[in-house]
């Protein structure tokens, strides 16, 4: 009996080890299985997997960032974007194409056709009408609901472009496509800076569709965004003044085109910029390409007695002549056998170098112009930015043509002194004047003020920036005080502003016949530059009239007028003070009170009215003044009245509608 039990004892814990040992050898096989299930997991099964889970608990969405606004000098819009809804169709999906199109048709307001052969394109997707109105895209979301086309119709959000101000500064701006790509002017020009942009994200939700907060906080860190604002150096106020000016010339003068440059001579800031014939951005398809161009930079000519400037500029420093130096006008000369007369086709006589300025005499520019020679005058012309491009920031800038000196002939030489046989284009003429204002000292031109960051902070600022001195700043001074005759007492004198100082020169120029050379007979362009006023010059207006169709086609006759109209505009909104007291008929008045009345004291011609001068009043006081007149108002802004248009003292139809801005 008790060999038994020891017998027993003595195996138990044998039994017991290898039980443990195959738990163990299990437990080991387990976890290798486990191990080897989980690689696989991770590995060869995890894209499926993770496309699984992303399928059901993962809503894709996209953001819209729509394209940077462009604003004015002064923070107002030109151009902003909305993010928009465009329709597309499944042709695949549509059951009833005729039906469709029926239905859609009033509400897109597309002919059937139209949308039939569309969606007869086949395939999965096709855009039926892109970036609608919010009115088209509501109605055609009631339209998918009560009809169940939500198989064959949808929408994506797209950026559309608006131009609050429509034509104004269109030629400056530019447009875009419907692919949110600048087309023309400052959109395509910072196209790269202001393009929108379309960020594609993700938030991953549980069974109930409800937010997981790990991937709501990740949604919502902030994301790169490189989109940005531009601000220009336009001023929005006198860009209207200078636009306004331009159509009254088109009307008045009837010409093929017309230009028009206001600039800040000491920045060479671009205050206003106008181009007509122009069009409305907001439908530029609507217009002929050609109405899309800005002139401004892109229209070449000869530029006619406005670039005596340059020559009177050289002559004087290289001290080839002083104002008030003797020439004998014999009415023309001869030059390699062919004739260059004066415009007026007379003889002045004997008079001074300041005569020849003010009444722009051909004669003696040839003179001076012979006695400079090819070298030096092409150098100044250079000097005063000629023959390159300016550089701003805009797409289309021509450079202009100059003659190699080496290769002018004195015929060349003497056309050149009076501003022929080169070619120009507007914005270097006002640039080059605008040297002259400024002390003899070239600026740089720029219509970018500045570019800001979508938050508002400041990315890039544009400075001043000084290209090179073209004159000593005594040759200027004399310069300045004889161009300032020619607005008071010589062929600019239509230019003139009861109580300020202006100085400018006037242009008369043939037009070149691009088909067969030479001129077109009986074709001109008339232009004026200047500057004001003369004591601390403010602005440079340039005004150029292509090919008017008037009997009257001298530069100082048409384009003056029209420059004496944005002077004065800009005197009153930029509130300078006159600096000449005038005489009227009656005992003196002052200056300021004469600019306000320049033309109110005119006779009215019949069945016209005379705009009253409504600066400093409210508008209920305006409002009133107009109604007395049977004119009507239309406001802007808020407080006291600081700008209109017209302005006070031109005549007017009763019953038409005066655009006035208020300031605090």
């Amino acid at each position: 009996m008790p060999k038994y039990s020891e017998t027993k004892n003595a195996t138990n814990p044998q039994k017991t080890q290898s039980r443990i040992a195959i738990i163990v050898l299990l437990l080991a096989a387990l976890f290798v299985l486990l191990a080897l299930r989980y690689i696989w997991v991770q590995t060869v099964l995890h894209p499926d997997l993770l496309a699984r889970v992303q399928y059901q608990a993962e809503d894709q969405y996209t953001i819209h960032l729509p394209r940077g606004s462009i604003y004015d000098r002064n923070g107002r819009e030109l151009a902003v974007s909305n993010i928009t809804k465009s329709l597309y169709a499944d042709p695949v999906h549509v059951q009833d194409p005729d039906q469709l199109a029926e239905d859609l048709s009033p509400l897109l307001k597309m002919s059937k056709t139209d949308i039939l052969q569309k969606i007869s394109v086949g395939g999965g997707f096709v855009w039926l009408k892109r970036q609608m109105e919010p009115d088209e895209s509501d109605a055609v979301e009631k339209l998918i609901k009560s009809k169940s086309y939500g198989t064959c119709l949808g929408f994506k959000n797209e950026s559309k472009r608006y131009y609050p101000n429509k034509t104004l500064a269109a030629n400056i701006l530019g447009f875009v496509g419907t692919d949110d790509t600048g087309l023309d002017g400052i959109e395509q020009s910072m196209d790269k800076v202001i393009k929108g942009q379309v960020i594609n994200t993700s938030l991953f939700t549980d069974t109930l569709a409800r937010p997981i907060l790990d991937s709501v906080l990740n949604s919502a860190k902030p994301r790169e965004n490189t989109r940005k604002n531009v601000e220009l150096t336009i001023d929005s106020t006198i860009q209207y003044i200078t636009e306004q000016a331009l159509d009254e010339a088109m009307v008045k003068y009837a010409p093929a085109a017309a230009t028009a440059i206001v600039m800040d001579p000491k920045t060479a800031d671009i205050l206003a910029m106008a181009s007509r014939p122009s069009y409305d951005p907001n439908n530029f398809t609507a217009y002929p390409a050609a109405n899309w161009k800005n002139k401004a930079i892109s229209f070449v000519y000869e530029p006619g007695s406005t670039f005596k400037a340059v020559v009177a500029a050289a002559a004087l420093q290289e001290k080839i002549v002083r104002p008030n130096d003797i020439f004998v006008d014999p009415g023309y000369l001869m030059v390699d056998g062919r004739r260059i007369q004066n415009w007026s086709d007379d003889s002045f006589g004997t008079v001074t170098f300041t005569k020849v300025i003010e009444e722009s005499i051909n004669t003696g520019f040839v003179h001076v112009g012979l006695q400079l020679g090819a070298e030096r005058l092409m150098d100044y012309a250079q000097k005063f930015g000629f023959g390159k491009k300016t550089g701003i920031e805009l797409p289309g800038e021509e450079q202009g043509i100059l003659f190699n000196p080496k290769d002018m002939s004195e015929i060349n030489i003497a056309t050149t002194s009076i501003g022929q046989s080169i070619a120009v284009t507007p914005l270097q003429i006002v640039t080059a004047m605008a040297a002259i204002a400024n002390d003899g000292v070239l600026m740089h031109p720029h219509i970018i003020k500045g570019i800001y960051n979508s938050d508002g902070a400041v990315y890039e600022e544009t400075k001043p920036q000084e290209v090179r001195r073209t004159i000593d700043s005594s040759t200027d001074k004399t310069l300045v005080s004889l161009l300032e005759k020619v607005v008071a007492d010589g062929g600019g004198g239509k230019a003139a502003v009861p109580g300020y100082r202006i100085a400018g020169k006037t242009g008369t120029a043939q037009k070149i016949d691009m088909q067969n050379g030479g001129y077109l007979p009986g074709r001109y362009i008339a232009s004026f530059c200047g500057f004001a006023p003369v004591e601390d010059p403010q602005f440079v207006v340039l005004v150029i009239l292509d090919d008017p169709h008037k009997v009257n086609y001298y530069g100082g006759q048409i384009a003056a007028p029209i420059a004496h109209d944005i002077f004065s505009a800009i005197f009153r909104y930029l509130h300078i003070e006159p600096s000449v007291p005038i005489k009227d008929n009656n005992p003196i008045v002052s200056a300021k009170k004469a600019v306000q009345n320049d033309t109110a004291a005119k006779n009215v011609p019949a069945g016209m009215v005379a705009v009253p001068d409504l600066r400093g009043k409210t508008i209920r006081d305006a409002t009133a003044a107009l109604a007395s007149l049977n004119l009507t108002i239309n406001v802007s802004g808020n407080g006291i009245c600081d700008t209109q248009s017209p302005v006070g003292g031109s005549f007017i139809a009763p019953g038409n509608k005066i655009n006035v801005h208020f300031s605090p």
